[in-house]
């Protein structure tokens, strides 16, 4: 089941590798990477076990501050997020929120309706180039 407002979709390799697809895309197109939230590597630190999970955290202040500046709330949302990680069968997802939802969550469009179409279409590249072949 997919929780309301978020893009899920199968990858083709295991979860280093499709995080790392990701990084990879997100650094090439010159964004920056604010954060690397490695869950099941915290988890091991307190004797926990959990499958990769990671969520990269990236965005461009070019683009996000306005948004913010126009609508305050939208912070909370932004950087853009995605999330990678293993489920119990040792399958790989990938997931994000859907800007279309983060917009209408803070009542942004159709004033940023520019901005979200590239957001759109930013995290479906990105998530076609970490998927990988079969993604």
């Amino acid at each position: 089941m997919t929780p309301a407002g978020m893009v899920i979709r199968r990858c083709h390799d295991e979860g280093a590798v499709t995080a790392q697809r990701l990084r990879k895309f997100v650094e090439a197109r010159g964004l920056t990477v604010f954060a690397c939230i490695e869950h099941d590597a915290a988890a091991r630190e307190v004797d926990l076990q959990l499958p990769f999970t990671q969520v990269l955290i990236f965005g461009s202040p070019r683009t996000g501050t306005p948004l913010m500046r126009a609508v305050p709330t939208v912070a909370l949302d932004l950087p853009l997020r995605v999330l990678v990680w293993e489920d119990a069968t040792g399958d790989t997802w990938l997931g994000y929120d859907d800007p279309n939802w983060v917009a209408a969550r803070h009542s942004m469009l159709p004033a940023a309706s520019k901005a979200i179409e590239g957001m759109r279409a930013l995290l479906a590249l990105a998530s076609d180039a970490a998927a990988g072949a079969s993604g």
